[in-house]
């Protein structure tokens, strides 16, 4: 078993969730590995301190809001044609239908909920297993330059669209070059930028979504991930670099560009 595999299945080896013989395979590579040995450690470190540092939150108001309108509304509209003759059985049957409707209210927004929390943790698993491939396989950059203009030509034919390349250097976050990479089922294009030795991986792609929006960073296995929006495009930024200036440099990703000098 390689280390790209490895690292895939980290995740699931930890929860005990792999086959006997999977276990088994993963097991001996990490005790010759220290590389995906060290990422083991910082997974299980990641995991615990998750587990003594979790937040519980009570429910936002404007759902609460929600819920407590949609069950007083069909208990008036029953009440309202009774012209004061009390029914408590009516009462009874649009107390559970509110009941119902509250339920299929709650659920439905827990699982929209729960199925967008899955869709980005799956996104940060990937972009992460990715960005530590890169490191590990010592192929960061398919095309090594600095010049925008080499990097973003090269993908042409490469991929579907055409990625908007910048580089930083003013800034001190240096292009250095460009790669094709596969995340979530398709094809991406991996741009690499340097700041202070710190290698920052950028992956793009068309999707639809909120126009320039930018998550907060997570940590996953001791790197950052940035997940954003911006012209029609999503990224996700991966680093070890502190969260702070992972974030400055996002932020640059979706600013306008600065005007030409004639």
């Amino acid at each position: 078993m390689v280390c790209r595999d490895v690292v895939d299945r980290l995740s699931a080896f930890v929860d005990d969730e792999l086959d006997p013989v999977a276990s088994r395979e993963v097991a001996r590579h990490l005790e010759t590995c220290p590389t995906c040995a060290q990422a083991l450690s910082r997974h299980r470190l990641l995991g615990e301190s998750v587990r003594s540092n979790l937040e519980y939150h009570r429910a936002p108001d404007l759902l609460r809001a929600r819920l407590m309108r949609e069950l007083r509304d069909p208990v008036r509209r029953e009440r309202e044609p009774a012209r004061g003759v009390a029914r408590p059985w009516r009462w009874l049957g649009a107390a559970g239908a509110a009941a119902a409707v509250v339920t299929v209210a709650a659920g439905s927004w827990l699982a929209s909920s729960l199925s967008r929390e899955r869709t980005e943790d799956a996104g940060v698993r990937e972009a992460v297993s990715s960005h530590i491939r890169s490191l590990m396989a010592n192929h960061l950059t398919d095309v090594a330059s600095t010049d925008q203009h080499t990097v973003k030509p090269w993908f042409s034919g490469k991929v579907d669209f055409s990625p908007t390349v910048t580089d930083f250097a003013a800034e001190e976050y240096p292009l250095i070059g460009g790669r094709l990479d596969y995340l979530q089922g398709h094809p991406v294009a991996a741009l690499v930028y340097m700041h202070r030795k710190h290698v920052i991986n950028v992956f793009v792609w068309p999707q639809n979504g909120p126009a320039d929006a930018i998550t907060p960073a997570v940590t996953r296995q001791g790197y950052h991930v940035i997940h954003g929006m911006h012209g029609g495009m999503t990224f996700w930024v991966v680093s070890d670099l502190n969260a702070a200036e992972l974030a400055t440099f996002a932020h640059m990703l979706t600013a306008p560009p600065a005007p030409s000098t004639p």
